[in-house]
């Protein structure tokens, strides 16, 4: 049950990080803060499709 997702930055749009995740525990979209290179900075990075 476990998918590969895409985080990108909620800033810029880059997709910079992959994880996994289960579906049946988090049906809704993850949002973690994470560093993103392109800003520079520590910034939200959202599941993308």
């Amino acid at each position: 049950m476990r998918v590969t997702i895409t985080l990108a930055c909620t800033e810029c749009g880059e997709r910079n990080y992959t994880s996994s995740k289960n579906k049946r525990k988090h049906p809704d979209r993850l949002e973690f803060r994470k560093y993103c290179p392109r800003c520079n900075a520590h910034k939200v990075h959202r599941e993308t499709k």
